[in-house]
């Protein structure tokens, strides 16, 4: 069950574990923990699951090829490639296996590939392969002129980040976890037998405590009295043109790295459009979610060079999210057994695809410390989640269930061919949308071309009367 902050006097809350954050790494570890005989909840600053760095990445769900070998977070990431991919296929998570390809511009980019395919190698991926500059345009036709070869990567995929996050938090629920949102932890004091953490929706006590809070991990940790990092939020921001585009790009489309960084990529997404970005800014506001100027003339400029034809196709929207920038590289998973507090910090935008695995971890290290993390034999089976990507059959057009519940073929969002009979269903969920937001991440509404524009006023009037609204026209 979810639980908002409560109106009247906060209630307190006793758990075994309480894990803050429920980004996507935060609802992995609470599914993965909440699977044991623990009672477990995610404390979320949020009026939503997934409402922070999770929903504004590049999507990419990564083999790790490129991963730093000998890390904990190339471990991690190509681990989680294959668990969050089983995930995917049990749950209904859109998922497009459309592999990707590293496009050298310049003769030391050229000189690089072969190291970059040691690379993936180390990390335990033996599928790259070098290929000529003919068989790069052969494979994308509309990069620009200038090409000089490129590598293949044949496992990189795209996933819907919005739909992960939430089946996560909606399996963690079905095994008995409680999501406690608008719940922002103000303090953490020591108890005899764990913590008490005072938070914005009530008083949370628990045995341990897993800091998952991304952007504010170090906040947290500083809470329990470390003072061990801290963490910049790195801006990315990007493009997303219009589903004419897609057509121009079949794949992703990375450059290569530098040690300027890792650059600007073109990629599909699973709802049809076409992304470019992102930008990487070092900022000193964790909130700064906004887009700039400047980082609309720097993507113009890279995507002009990489694929000038892009832009002769409509920008549907443009956005920004924060990365959790930290020294040092790597993943920061460590447990303090005086305070009973596991830290999970420094989980940049390869967290998505190692979720499954990084929650792994972490129930190994409260087994080192004693805690009974083996999984019940009761588990209920995978939720299954309304399909919001375009590979698959969407409501609008399943003759079958549109028979059986016309609300399917009643469509509120022509852009998106989002139909009264999703926006129910959102509606009806574990995790109902509390907020126009949630709502587009749950349905799609509101995510075309328009922006809103046509069917903005009625999400509204969903929102308020949980589709009721939409539903009335369905009838008529």
């Amino acid at each position: 069950m979810t639980t908002p902050s409560p109106a009247g006097t906060p209630r307190r809350v006793a758990v075994d574990v309480a894990v803050i954050g429920g980004g996507v790494v935060g609802s992995a570890i609470a599914r993965r923990l909440a699977g044991a005989d623990l009672s477990v909840a995610v404390v979320e600053a949020r009026s939503d699951v997934g409402d922070g760095t999770s929903k504004a990445n590049t999507a990419i769900l990564h083999t790790g090829f490129d991963a730093s070998p000998g890390t904990v977070e190339s471990r991690l990431v190509a681990e989680g490639y294959h668990l969050l991919g089983d995930f995917a296929e049990a749950t209904g998570i859109p998922v497009e296996r459309t592999g990707a390809l590293l496009v050298a511009w310049s003769e030391e980019e050229l000189l690089a590939l072969p190291g970059l395919r040691e690379k993936a190698r180390r990390n335990g991926y033996d599928a790259c392969a070098i290929v000529s500059a003919a068989e790069v345009y052969d494979a994308v036709p509309s990069l620009g002129p200038g090409a000089l070869g490129g590598l293949r990567v044949p496992g990189e995929s795209i996933i819907c980040t919005w739909s992960t996050t939430i089946a996560l938090a909606t399996d963690a629920v079905a095994r008995g976890a409680e999501v406690l949102l608008e719940h922002r932890v103000t303090a953490a004091e020591p108890t005899p037998d764990g913590t008490l953490l005072r938070t914005t929706g009530g008083d949370v006590h628990a045995r341990w405590v897993v800091n998952a809070a991304g952007l504010h991990a170090d906040t947290i940790d500083g809470l329990f009295g470390h003072d061990r990092f801290t963490v910049t939020p790195r801006r990315g921001e990007l493009f997303v043109f219009d589903k004419l585009a897609r057509p121009l790009a079949p794949l992703i489309v990375l450059p290569v790295p530098s040690s300027r960084g890792k650059g600007v990529l073109v990629s599909p997404t699973v709802y049809g459009n076409v992304m470019l970005g992102p930008t990487a800014e070092d900022l000193d506001d964790k909130t700064a979610t906004g887009t700039s100027a400047t980082g609309f003339a720097f993507l113009r400029e890279k995507g002009e060079r990489i694929m000038p034809t892009l832009f002769d196709e409509e920008v549907t929207t443009t956005y920004a999210g924060l990365r959790a920038a930290v020294p040092g590289g790597d993943y920061l998973l460590e447990r303090d057994d005086e305070r009973r507090y596991v830290l999970v910090g420094g989980i940049r935008s390869t967290g998505l695809t190692a979720c499954i695995a990084i929650a792994e971890h972490v129930a190994g290290l409260l087994a080192a410390a004693g805690v009974d993390v083996g999984l019940r034999d009761d588990l209920p089976a995978p939720p299954r989640i309304p399909n919001i990507g375009e590979a698959g059959l969407r409501p609008y057009a399943d003759a079958e269930r549109i028979a059986a519940d016309p609300t399917y073929g009643h469509v509120v969002c022509f852009c998106e061919r989002v139909t009264a009979g999703e926006v129910r269903d959102a509606f009806d969920s574990v995790l109902p949308p509390r907020d126009m937001d949630g709502l587009r991440r749950r349905t799609r509404l509101m995510n075309g071309r328009c922006q809103g524009f046509f069917c903005g006023a009625d999400a509204q009037a969903a929102l308020e009367t949980r589709g009721a609204s939409l539903l009335a026209g369905a009838d008529r």
